[in-house]
């Protein structure tokens, strides 16, 4: 039976990333067409959408939704979620229909294919170096002023301990909604470290929870308040956290 398990392992794993480069190659010219100018991302946000769908779909992934708040069509939110798992990007994409630009480390640039269009579509942030953190808010703040929304992953990195629930959370994405006076939305991701860890030999098919939570709005707040903000959108993620893994 471990022996059935392993193999399941190595070849699921192995056709994940097959769906992911095939899809892309599949796609190739309309994606390429569509990062050619900046105002045409939109078009871009809607390939990627039904790439992250298919592949959700293909791994035997399904999506079970609840939402707290709706968010507005033509209005730019700061999406903040638990980060567990590759997964988390396709989830995001799936759920979230207004336009919208991660902001991600560097390294998942070496990816094939992946990596190509990961890098000329997304807000990429070097952890390590000061210079490129104040990039981000530049080119976050474009994007923004675009009329796009932007998604952060306020934990900076998955945990390397899988007892860990939550990271704290870097003030980064909470500076942004704060000077642009957006709203903040707290999404909680349930299962996606059990679906699909960065531990190979685990996962399986099967439910994704997510419960887009009720927003913070930022309008009238200071930069003084990052942090009481930033305390109040963890918590209420650790808490969903707590009740779905009783």
């Amino acid at each position: 039976m471990k022996l059935f398990k392993i193999i399941f392992w190595v070849l699921w794993r192995i056709w994940f990333y097959i769906l992911m480069g095939g899809l892309i190659l599949i796609m190739f010219p309309l994606l390429l067409v569509s990062i050619l100018k900046e105002e045409w991302y939109p078009f871009f946000f809607k390939l990627a959408r039904f790439w992250a769908k298919a592949i959700l779909f293909g791994m035997g992934f399904y999506v079970k939704m609840e939402q707290e708040q709706v968010l507005e069509p033509g209005k730019s939110y700061m999406l903040v979620a638990n980060h567990t798992s590759m997964t988390d990007i396709m989830l995001m994409l799936s759920v979230i229909k207004n336009p919208f630009v991660f902001v991600g480390k560097k390294e998942l640039v070496k990816i094939p294919l992946f990596g190509f269009f990961y890098k000329r579509t997304c807000i990429l942030v070097d952890r390590n170096n000061s210079k490129s953190r104040t990039a981000v808010f530049e080119r976050a703040q474009k994007r923004l002023n675009q009329g796009l929304s932007i998604c952060i992953f306020p934990e900076g990195m998955v945990p390397d301990d899988e007892s860990i629930i939550l990271e704290e959370f870097k003030d980064g994405a909470f500076r942004l909604a704060i000077d642009h006076q957006i709203p903040i939305v707290p999404i909680t991701f349930a299962d996606n470290k059990k679906r699909f860890s960065y531990t190979f030999f685990s996962g399986s098919p099967g439910k994704m929870r997510v419960k887009i939570h009720s927003f913070f709005e930022t309008k009238g707040l200071q930069q003084e308040d990052k942090k009481k903000i930033n305390e109040s959108v963890r918590t209420v993620i650790y808490n969903q956290l707590l009740k779905f893994n009783k």
